[in-house]
């Protein structure tokens, strides 16, 4: 008699919509200038569920409510994303104008190309993390 071999089934991958783009996790969430803040974004979903296999992967804080006007955004890191579909890294948290009770968030724009009429083109899509920058007075 012949064995039977039976192999379980790969779970089916399920993601959400948000994470389109990769799913960013900050820590600390709290941080001050300065201090070293770890990035680590996965882009499980982004490539096996919704087929965006990214280019170029940047990094911002920004602050998007409260803004004084004067705060741009301020480029972390743009990095191409390593074998695998993770990508992590630490950074300086950058001594810069902060305004106290704006709430910041870190900001990940992954670039990806996808087909058109007239051959590829790249396009970009982001999801953030909030996080708290401590000032001084």
């Amino acid at each position: 008699m012949a064995a039977l071999v039976s192999a379980a089934p790969k779970a089916r991958l399920t993601c959400a919509e948000a994470s389109r783009f990769g799913d960013l996790i900050i820590s600390p969430s709290t941080v001050s200038p300065g201090d070293t803040l770890t990035v680590k974004a996965d882009f499980t979903c982004a490539i096996d569920y919704f087929g965006i296999i990214p280019e170029y992967i940047d990094y911002y804080i920004e602050v998007p409510v409260n803004n004084s006007g004067y705060e741009p955004n301020i480029l972390l890191a743009r990095r191409t994303l390593p074998s695998g579909t993770a990508d992590e890294f630490t950074v300086t948290v950058p001594y810069a104008y902060y305004t106290q009770g704006a709430g910041y968030v870190v900001v990940l724009d992954t670039t990806y190309a996808i087909n058109g009429t007239n051959g590829p083109y790249s396009v970009v899509g982001g999801t953030e993390a909030g996080i708290t920058i401590n000032t001084t007075s």
